[in-house]
């Protein structure tokens, strides 16, 4: 969200003020407000034990925040007030919220270390979208290699690290037990560190659908949303186990193009 505010004018009872905004400036800052104030009821509900709504507004934050920049560019409202709104609601969404909510469900039962996980967790979230920003300005890597984020991207982890509770949703027979929570702390570190990682894993950004194909991958994504609207926890299981699977070929899809290009690749670039 680039170019700031302008028209600025003295005001008598403190600093400088905005003389006017349109409208258009202000619908994608409201969409950021509006994920925020959804990450933060899914912690409340979390802490009032109603799981299945909290993490429906975790995962409808980060819908939220994921919409509103694109909003903004769509309306050409970008602005620098609006980047760092931006930021805060990544930071928000998609590590505190997840990690709080995982943690009153589950975590606490495994004690110190379940607490450790948890902020792991959001801080490895921090670093990862402070490490995109600071990457989204490089000029100097090749063209290619902007196909790929750099470690798993915040949104991903954030959906990642709820598997535990869509497995319990499922009525399975899982339990909370600590066992349970040991095992949930080990899968938050892993997340965390995934976060963190110098995985390149695959954006999808210069996916070109031929025109033949349109509506066969429109069907296929109204599929996708009806079945997460009906079956969400199994949906959202087999989206995890998916994307788990998928990054071990995102790292050699990445490897055999370096090639390509006649680049070396670097071991901390596939790892």
């Amino acid at each position: 969200m680039g170019a700031p505010f302008k028209k600025f004018e003295a005001h008598a009872s403190g600093g400088p003020r905005i003389r006017e905004i349109p409208m258009r400036m202000v619908l994608p800052n409201l969409v950021t407000v509006l994920a925020i104030c959804a990450g933060l009821s899914g912690i409340r509900f979390a802490f009032e034990n109603r799981f299945e709504i909290a993490v429906v507004m975790v995962l409808l934050a980060a819908f939220l925040d994921g919409i509103d920049g694109r909003l903004a560019r769509m309306l050409k409202a970008t602005s620098k007030f609006g980047a760092q709104m931006d930021s805060l609601a990544d930071i928000v969404n998609f590590g505190v919220a997840p990690a709080l909510v995982l943690y009153a469900f589950l975590l606490d039962r495994a004690g110190s270390p379940g607490w450790i996980a948890a902020l792991l967790f959001t801080i490895a979230c921090g670093m990862r979208l402070a490490r995109f920003n600071v990457l989204a300005d490089d000029t100097d890597q090749p063209a290619w290699q902007s196909e790929y984020f750099v470690g798993v991207p915040a949104p991903a982890g954030a959906v990642l690290v709820m598997l535990p509770l869509y497995l319990y949703f499922l009525r399975l027979g899982l339990e909370p037990t600590r066992l349970a929570a040991f095992i949930a702390t080990g899968f938050t570190v892993l997340i965390a560190f995934l976060l963190v990682s110098r995985l390149p894993v695959y954006s999808g950004k210069s996916v070109k659908v031929p025109g033949d194909r349109v509506l066969p991958v429109i069907l296929g994504v109204v599929l996708y949303i009806l079945l997460l609207m009906t079956y969400p926890w199994y949906t959202l299981t087999a989206s995890v186990a998916g994307y788990l699977l998928f990054l071990p070929f995102s790292v050699r899809a990445y490897s055999k193009r370096a090639m390509r290009e006649g680049e070396k690749v670097p071991p901390s670039d596939i790892g």
